[in-house]
């Protein structure tokens, strides 16, 4: 999904497709694919991301017959893709799971070989975000990482602005002092080497 102000073109989109242009269909889910697994992907995890999005697409080609463009495509999406996401959660919560052994054993070996600096701190990122608490995880992402305007972001998610500003601040701070906490024990493990 493009963050640059293509929302008419994806709201027009939609509503083409809404009227049956297959053509229209498969462009819309083009141009918000990449968006929806990258939220989704917060939301619930990376590993179910692609599986969550699938979903939501699936919500979508039934409720596309009464999009009605009140708002932009974008925002009625994300909509779709947050309780999508948020059903899949309660799913999960009611089943429990556990890792396969090979599954275990492919992350341990994967960890042995460090990446580039920049992936890894990629990762640190992303695991920094994945811990940040469920309401402040998605106004951040929706906003930092979406690129949602607050008044967007307030629609996708179903409350006021304030709200919103206020989740960020706050997941802002939460990330700073986690960033904090993470490095210093790097920092003192370099300093005890030297």
């Amino acid at each position: 999904m493009s963050y640059s102000g293509d929302d008419g073109r994806v709201t027009a989109l939609a509503l083409a497709a809404r009227g049956g242009d297959r053509a229209a269909v498969e462009a819309f889910i083009g141009a918000t694919q990449h968006g929806v697994v990258r939220f989704v992907g917060h939301l619930t995890g990376a590993a179910d991301a692609d599986d969550v999005a699938q979903e939501t697409f699936l919500r979508v080609m039934r409720a596309l017959p009464s999009f009605e463009g009140r708002s932009s495509a974008r925002t009625w999406l994300l909509s779709i893709a947050r309780r999508t996401a948020i059903d899949f959660l309660r799913s999960q919560a009611r089943r429990p799971r556990a890792a396969s052994l090979e599954d275990w054993s492919a992350a341990v070996d994967s960890s042995r070989y460090p990446a580039a600096a920049r992936f890894d701190e990629h990762l640190v990122i992303n695991q920094l975000i994945a811990r940040l608490d469920a309401d402040r995880r998605e106004a951040f992402v929706a906003t930092q990482v979406l690129r949602l305007s607050y008044a967007e972001a307030a629609e996708v998610i179903g409350c006021p602005i304030g709200t919103i500003r206020s989740r960020v601040a706050r997941a802002r701070d939460d990330l700073h002092a986690a960033w904090a906490a993470d490095e210093q024990p790097t920092q003192r493990r370099h300093l005890r080497a030297v």
